[in-house]
């Protein structure tokens, strides 16, 4: 079963870093920040379109780096969709602490969490660590205003 998993696991994240999903500039952003990792070399631009209500009506990101960070952002993208700022930052929270620990006592029946699930493993690799939360060092950042973001 645990095998199963992680093969699972990690054919989630080889789809994700092959064709990632909102892989695209948004022309009319509210928000863009850019990301770096200088450990690994991982880049990524983020670009957010916020509704009326507060909520992410549109993100894309552009970028180079490692099956994991472009995974990482992939899965982002298309978790915080339709989120309010808050939601999309309490979710950058919880998925950091899963990205260090691995652990996840309160994903099940979460559905964001569980598909976010799929980079647990990378908590036992510590540089890897900042691969998967680059991703999401850069949306806070867009949403904080400010123009860029480092994993470290």
């Amino acid at each position: 079963m645990f095998d199963d998993l992680r093969d699972l696991y990690q054919e989630v994240i080889l789809d994700h870093g092959r064709k990632p999903r909102n892989f695209r500039r948004l022309e009319d952003a509210d928000r863009e920040a850019r990301g770096d990792n200088p450990m690994c070399g991982d880049r990524m631009q983020l670009w957010l379109d916020l509704d009326d209500a507060g909520r992410i009506a549109d993100v894309g990101f552009q970028g180079k780096g490692c099956a994991i960070s472009m995974a990482s952002a992939s899965l982002m993208t298309e978790t915080v969709k339709g989120k309010t700022v808050e939601q999309a930052r309490t979710l950058g929270v919880r998925f950091r602490d899963l990205a260090m620990t691995g652990a996840c006592p309160d994903c099940e029946g979460d559905e964001d969490l569980e598909r976010l699930q799929a980079l647990s493993g990378v908590h036992e690799f510590p540089s890897r660590v900042k691969c998967a939360t680059l991703a999401w060092h850069t949306l806070n950042a867009a949403l904080d205003g400010a123009e860029e973001a480092s994993s470290e």
